[in-house]
């Protein structure tokens, strides 16, 4: 008979990995149940998933591409808006959805036994799976525009696209444990984050063009970790944008450094947070 001893005293570094592939089937059920949950007795259904980015992609094109005139370094502009919201979607939802892991799921912790980086991890998979559809949408309009010679994907580098996606769910799942870890003790925070948010998107490159910034203000949103990976998907994905490799590197350190603080904080707090949640 096998037996499992679950312990909170562990070292700092001992990140149960081992532990955590064998509930990989559970990772599943949790990207499934999260996905899913979100469009459940709705009644549109599965259609919002496509709604809910046109019709964002249409009020930016009504407010920055017709009422602030805003350059979208000429692709198309719902084509251009679209892209970017899916991508920027996708980040912001991995920080949201794991900033409240704690406070949300604290009856689940409470009751049964498993590995708590499942769930950030589930968070991340089911924006994926988001992101995937929405982008469904945009690649209609892609090839649309690509065969009217409106605009030139760099198609040999579509390969690096699935890699800027874990990038980002990395960066982005470190900065939502960080949060969740710290809104056990600080309920307050957690009310921020919507805001914060609101404030980084306008600090990445998502409804402009970096390009069209000036060098200075250029040099400070590309110290934003992902404005440099946000201009490398829209370089790829459109063929506009401007690609800097030493920032591209000093962005994949912080967010290797954001993901390691991340998983160590989590894992502390994880031992005692039934005691402040």
């Amino acid at each position: 008979m096998q037996h499992t001893h679950i312990s909170a005293k562990h070292s700092l570094f001992d990140l149960k990995l081992k532990e955590f592939w064998q509930y990989r089937d559970l990772v599943w059920l949790f990207t499934r149940r999260s996905f899913m949950v979100s469009y459940m007795q709705t009644i549109l259904g599965p259609l919002w998933l496509f709604i809910n980015p046109l019709l964002t992609g249409i009020t930016y094109v009504v407010l920055f591409g017709n009422i602030a005139k805003l350059s979208t370094d000429g692709v198309p502009q719902l084509l251009f808006y679209l892209s970017g919201n899916a991508v920027w979607t996708f980040f912001s939802g991995c920080v949201t959805t794991n900033a409240s892991t704690f406070t949300n799921n604290a009856y689940l912790f409470g009751k049964v036994y498993f590995p708590r980086l499942v769930m950030p991890v589930s968070n991340v998979l089911s924006k994926l799976i988001l992101f995937g559809i929405q982008m469904l949408m945009v690649l209609v309009l892609l090839l649309w525009y690509t065969v009217r010679g409106t605009v030139a994907p760099l198609w040999k580098y579509w390969l690096l696209l699935p890699v800027l996606l874990i990038w980002l769910g990395v960066l982005g799942m470190g900065v939502g444990i960080i949060i969740s870890s710290l809104t056990t003790k600080y309920r307050d925070l957690h009310v921020l984050v919507e805001f914060g948010m609101s404030l980084w998107m306008y600090a990445t490159p998502v409804v402009y063009p970096l390009s069209t910034v000036n060098a200075g203000l250029r040099r400070i949103l590309l110290l934003n970790s992902v404005t440099p990976v946000v201009e490398l998907y829209r370089r790829i994905l459109l063929g506009v944008g401007q690609v800097d490799g030493t920032y591209l590197l000093y962005s994949l350190l912080v967010t290797l450094v954001i993901a390691l603080a991340g998983v160590l904080i989590f894992t502390h707090v994880e031992r005692t947070f039934m005691d402040t949640v």
